[in-house]
């Protein structure tokens, strides 16, 4: 809730951006996965939000620096972002602009990913990656590492903690009840991570680019949820979005959205695309399987049940994903996801 020590942070910041201070009551917004606290509220025409920080996680008040430094950074080199118009650095209170409530996910809701209403989601995809692009390459000038608030780098050590790590904790052993999984298994993900590995690492990595972090505003896509930003691969963000469960995209339509994203690249930085796409299988893969972690976290440990319809998707993508010819590098992850595809039909 707004304390009066955060009344107190917002006048000092109204002001300062030369707001009117008379604020009308501040309704709170509900959030995805965040335990952050979001609040809607209107100073005279405007209608403006106070982020807060999570009380439940000791890293709360270093994920609001991150997200107002990183925030700042993006929207000065042209990213299409929210604006920030102050931060309480006693608090942690983030003051920026209201996006209003349209997502893209809402959109696909209501029009559909595919066929021929799914026109304006197509046009909304391509600012997106756009977007992407500009944001991986262009924001690496002046990015401050020590910025991150989680780690400064997607490496070897995530990937296996997690990702492949969360998937084998959260949805295999805890969601599913699963035991003895296959000795193999570990070997893979070691395999998987060090593949991964082998992909360019100096560009930004925004870590949770899909649908529901793309606000649709005036007619334009805007990227929120930003503030786990660090150095990682390109291909990362661009699978977060193309095997978005939210959005369940055809295999044709993800290809089709793939090109025109590498389009978009070349236009940033030379570009080899063949190597690009052997890498971004496993680049998708790594997402999938940290997809699959943290919807059965979510949805067990943190009650939040919205996620829960998203697994039995999730464990399907990863499923196809394993059936092309490098799956046959994972024959126990592959045994693994059979098996856990059988089990969801029954608890999801």
């Amino acid at each position: 809730m707004l304390t009066d020590q955060h009344r107190l942070a917002l006048g000092r910041l109204l002001a300062a951006q030369g707001f009117p201070q008379e604020m009308q009551a501040a309704d709170r917004m509900a959030g995805d996965g965040s335990d952050r606290q979001f609040y809607r509220f209107a100073v005279g025409d405007f209608s403006l939000l106070a982020v807060l920080p999570s009380t439940g996680q000791p890293q709360g008040m270093a994920e609001a620096r991150a997200a107002h430094a990183i925030g700042c950074h993006f929207f000065t080199h042209g990213v299409p972002v929210p604006r920030i118009y102050g931060f309480a650095e006693e608090c942690g209170l983030i003051l920026c602009e209201d996006l209003g409530d349209t997502k893209l996910h809402d959109l696909l809701l209501l029009h559909g990913a595919e066929g021929e209403e799914a026109e304006e989601a197509e046009a909304y995809y391509h600012q997106a990656l756009a977007a992407l692009a500009h944001l991986q390459t262009e924001t690496r000038r002046g990015f401050q590492p020590e910025w991150c608030w989680d780690t400064p780098r997607y490496d070897r050590a995530l990937m296996l903690t997690r990702e492949s790590g969360y998937f084998r904790k959260a949805l295999c052993e805890d969601f599913l009840g699963m035991s003895d999984l296959p000795q193999g298994l570990d070997q893979e993900f070691a395999f998987l991570a060090e593949r991964a590995m082998q992909e360019p690492a100096d560009f930004i990595l925004h870590r949770d680019f899909q649908s529901r972090n793309l606000m649709i505003c005036e007619g334009k896509v805007r990227i929120i949820d930003f503030q786990g930003a660090r150095l990682g691969p390109l291909g990362y963000d661009l699978a977060s979005l193309l095997i978005d469960p939210y959005a369940g995209l055809s295999p044709p339509r993800q290809q089709a959205l793939l090109c025109f994203y590498l389009d978009a690249l070349a236009t940033h930085i030379p570009l080899d695309r063949g190597r690009f796409i052997e890498g971004y299988y496993y680049m998708t893969l790594q997402r999938n399987l940290q997809i699959l972690g943290a919807f059965a976290f979510l949805s067990k440990n943190r009650g939040k049940d919205f996620f829960r319809q998203f697994i039995n998707p999730a464990a399907a993508t990863l499923y196809e994903h394993l059936d092309a010819p490098q799956g046959r590098d994972f024959p126990s992850l592959r045994a693994v996801v059979e098996q856990a595809r059988t089990l969801l039909e029954a608890v999801v």
